[in-house]
């Protein structure tokens, strides 16, 4: 699959009882990997400071990691609080420095705290300052009460 490509002909259709399509997913041991990239992949560069996502240092230990994932058949796909206006400059700092990637959203909302709600699987890994093995581990999270 070449850079940028769409994932939809990996996806699996799905019906409920009725023959009715739901979402389709991807198929077993495939993830959709969402990364931020500020702080995470390079130097944490706010949006008031583009000038300074040009030279951003990249995190060797990221690209290595990520660009496994990427062979491996994961997706990845950037998904930063970076704005439009910064997209071309993110995708040539991504380009340039070697990351293999299928897609960049724009756009997320800042400052941290995220709750994602969705009907699919979410797991949320926190990153600490290394690209490491993914390690599982039991934690207490919040649920909708039954």
């Amino acid at each position: 699959m070449s850079k940028h490509e769409n994932k939809d002909s990996q996806l699996q259709d799905l019906v409920d009882k009725d023959g009715n399509h739901l979402s389709p997913q991807l198929p077993e041991g495939i993830k959709n990997y969402l990364i931020d990239i500020d702080g995470t992949i390079c130097d944490d560069i706010p949006n008031e400071e583009p000038e300074r996502m040009v030279t951003a240092e990249l995190y060797p230990d990221a690209l290595e990691v990520l660009n496994k994932w990427y062979e491996e058949g994961h997706f990845i796909t950037f998904f930063t609080s970076r704005t439009e206006d910064h997209r071309e400059i993110t995708e040539t700092w991504l380009d340039d420095n070697g990351f293999k990637y299928h897609g960049l959203l724009m756009g997320k909302p800042r400052g941290g705290n995220y709750h994602w709600i969705d009907n699919h699987l979410v797991k949320a890994t926190r990153f600490k300052g290394k690209f490491t093995e993914l390690i599982t581990k039991k934690k207490t999270i919040q649920v909708f009460e039954d």
